[in-house]
């Protein structure tokens, strides 16, 4: 006995294979960045799909001034930002790479912020000076 007729019931074909579309990554990773952004409309966002290997590149660029609050502290965001995106493709069978180019100030178009800390000078190497022979601390033993 069915209680609800009107519900129609969903047809299975077996023998053919059903193609699943990909998300929308330019979408989705707009709406996951934009709220980071002080000047939303600089994001540029690009992606491209490999279908044949199942691979997806997304590429995003804004303004250098915001990158602190996109990467967050300790790469929080960003890292949140990545597997949402990585949960998106693997729920269609796809991997994902996410890069992230640089500033758009003049000079300095199309560096990653990988690139862009080269121009950094390298920390000062630490040396550790040498112990002077003199009185050598005290250690007592515990008593329990």
């Amino acid at each position: 006995m069915f209680l609800n007729r009107s519900v129609p019931q969903p047809h299975h074909n077996f023998g053919t294979k059903s193609l699943i579309a990909s998300p929308n990554y330019v979408g989705l990773v707009r709406f996951l960045v934009q709220p980071f952004l002080e000047s939303p409309e600089t994001l540029s966002v690009d992606s491209e799909i490999s279908h044949t290997l199942n691979r997806v590149w997304i590429r995003i660029a804004f303004e250098s001034t915001d990158k602190g609050k996109v990467f967050g502290r300790g790469g929080r965001n960003i890292q949140a930002i990545r597997t949402v995106i990585a949960a998106a493709a693997a729920a269609v069978g796809q991997s994902v790479y996410l890069d992230i180019y640089g500033s758009t100030t003049p000079g300095r178009e199309g560096m990653s912020f990988d690139e862009d800390t080269e121009d950094r000078s390298p920390p000062p190497p630490k040396t550790r000076e040498p112990r002077i022979n003199g009185p050598k601390p005290i250690v007592k033993p515990r008593i329990r």
